[in-house]
Formats: structure tokens, C-alpha cells, sequence
């Protein structure tokens, strides 16, 4: 990976942690409502796979979309200001955390139903396979989702149609409190998918240069035509399953070694020198405040506006 490449990865990966950051404080301070869940420590993956998508390629994400949602383009001012329930957010305040959308960028959706968004994904690839262009899905999710039958049909039809589908596994180890080997005898995701006959493989989430290259490589075969593939990667998250949790399911040797894993410092001591690397970190922070700034400074959206949005044929 060179510096290049490093760098706009670290600027991505910098916003994404001030942001959600910034999102905790104000959630505690009542600023911010509804569930929160927070990729701190996981941004590593979001940046790698979206920093290499195009406008035009699809991404769908689940109730832990903060991160997918800014690697892939999703303004700050206008996705603190949904998040802050303001009219000028993405999805005019109405949508929250869990449903963000940003048609404009590609991010075709957040959902708070587990594993809800990979059909959803296959429909995009199937668009992209029947009308022959190199548009590419990607759809990231949890290993928990994992258990739910929609992934299994989701993972069968991509095989079967052989779609430019990318799955995108953040293993963090849990689902929601559960560790994975208390719900699956199956420890890797990428194994449960071997039946299926298409490529997998399996990387660690902290490790953004192994992300990066094996992405790319899955990327560069689906626009070509081929696909599915599936990209598990073995990360943390560093804070509850949602802002509030007690966390008492937690090993705290577990803790202190995946601190040490952080995929912001690692890729910091290996790509990025220290001056460069603290300007982006100051760079990132001025932005989420501007970001916060707006979204105060934005009206609340009308109530009335709701009898304008329902739809019944």
C-alpha cells in the first residue's frame, strides 16, 4: 500500500472514530435519541472496502452503519444532522441511526432488522448482473446475522445466478451479548459458506492493508463479471453493542489486547508519519464540531410533514 493510499485511508478512519465519538457525548447529553451502536475500533474495514467503490456501486449496512456510511461518501453536517433529528439530514430527521440512506453516494440503506439487508443487496446485484454493467453490491453484516435464514437463501441465489455480490462479515465475536461460540460450532463465517463453492477468505479487521489488497482483488473480479464473494474480517468493537450497555459479557484480557490492535495506530506506525498522521487527527475533529454546529443550527422538521410521507396504494 503506498503513502497515497494510506493517508486518504486514515482521513476516512479519523472521521469516522470523532464522529461516533462526538455521537456518544452527544447521546448522553440527550442531544442524540434512540439506540446507538458504534464501529469504534472497526473502522478499518469500512474505510478499506468503500475507500475503493465507486459513487455507483451499491452498499447496504445494518444497525452499525456510522462507519460504512461516511467511508463511502455521506456527508458529515448532513448525517450528524439526521442523527440529531434535524430537517436537513439525509433522511430529513426521520430516520436516525439505524436508517440512514444516501442515495446520492451509493449507501443504499442502514436497517435495525439483523441480517435484513442482504436481500435487499442480492436484488441490487441482480439489477447489475441483468442489465450487463460493472456495478458492484457490497453488503456488510455481522456474524450473527449469519444464523438468520435470509442469509442462508441470500448466500444460495448469489452462488446459484453467480452475482457481483461482495459479502462483507465484521466478525467482531459477538452477537449483540453472545459470543459466537456459544451460538455456532462453526468458528470462521467464511467456512459456513464453503458448500457454496465461491471464493471466501478470511483477514483481520485491524490489519487495513490486508483488507485493502484482498477486497481489491474481489472487487476487480466482480466489475469483470464474476462473483459472489465473501470477505470475513476478524475485528472489535471496542465499545458495548449499543451506547448503554453494561458489558458484563466482556474479557477484560480481550480488551487490552485488542487495544493494542487498533487499526488506527497500526496503520499510523506502518504508512503514515506523525506530523502527517496528527494533522488529519486535528483535521477530522474540526470537522465533526463543524458537523455538530450545523446540525444545531438546523430547524427540527415539521410534524406535518409525516401525512406527506405515508403511502397507501
Amino acid at each position: 500500500m503506498d503513502t497515497e493510499v494510506a493517508v486518504a485511508l486514515l482521513r476516512t478512519m479519523w472521521r469516522i472514530r470523532r464522529f461516533e465519538e462526538r455521537v456518544a457525548q452527544l447521546k448522553r447529553n440527550l442531544q442524540v435519541h434512540g439506540l446507538i451502536h458504534l464501529s469504534v475500533g472497526g473502522e478499518g474495514v469500512a474505510a478499506a472496502v468503500c475507500g475503493q467503490l465507486r459513487d455507483d456501486d451499491a452498499v447496504y449496512s445494518g444497525h452499525r452503519a456510522h462507519g460504512h456510511a461516511i467511508a463511502k461518501g455521506a456527508p458529515l453536517n448532513t448525517m450528524m444532522a439526521e442523527l440529531m433529528g434535524r430537517e436537513t439530514g439525509l433522511c430529513r430527521g426521520l430516520g436516525g441511526s439505524m436508517h440512514l440512506v444516501d442515495a446520492e453516494h451509493g449507501f443504499m440503506g442502514a436497517t435495525g432488522v439483523v441480517g435484513g439487508n442482504l436481500p435487499l443487496a442480492l436484488g441490487s446485484a441482480l439489477t447489475s448482473h441483468l442489465t450487463r454493467t460493472d456495478q458492484v453490491t457490497v453488503v456488510f453484516f455481522g456474524d450473527g446475522a449469519v444464523q438468520a435464514g435470509h442469509f442462508n437463501e441470500t448466500i444460495n441465489l448469489a452462488a446459484l445466478w453467480r452475482l457481483p455480490l461482495i459479502f462483507v462479515c465484521e466478525n467482531n465475536g459477538f452477537a449483540e451479548f453472545t459470543s459466537r461460540d456459544e451460538h455456532s460450532t462453526i468458528e470462521r463465517v467464511s467456512d459456513v459458506v464453503a458448500p457454496y463453492g465461491f471464493e471466501r477468505t478470511t483477514v483481520s479487521g485491524s490489519d487495513v492493508p490486508a483488507v485493502y489488497e484482498a477486497f481489491g482483488e474481489y472487487l476487480r473480479a466482480a466489475r469483470s463479471g464474476s462473483g459472489p464473494f465473501l470477505l470475513e474480517c476478524l475485528t472489535y468493537r471496542r465499545r458495548g453493542h449499543y451506547e448503554g450497555d453494561q458489558q458484563k459479557y466482556r474479557d477484560p484480557e480481550a480488551e487490552e489486547e485488542w487495544r493494542e490492535r487498533d487499526p488506527i495506530a497500526r496503520l499510523t506506525e506502518s504508512h503514515v508519519d506523525d506530523e502527517a498522521a496528527t494533522a488529519i487527527e486535528r483535521e477530522a475533529a474540526a470537522e465533526i464540531e463543524e458537523a455538530v454546529r450545523f446540525a444545531r443550527d438546523s430547524p427540527f422538521p415539521d410534524p406535518a410533514i409525516t401525512a406527506g410521507l405515508v403511502y397507501a396504494a
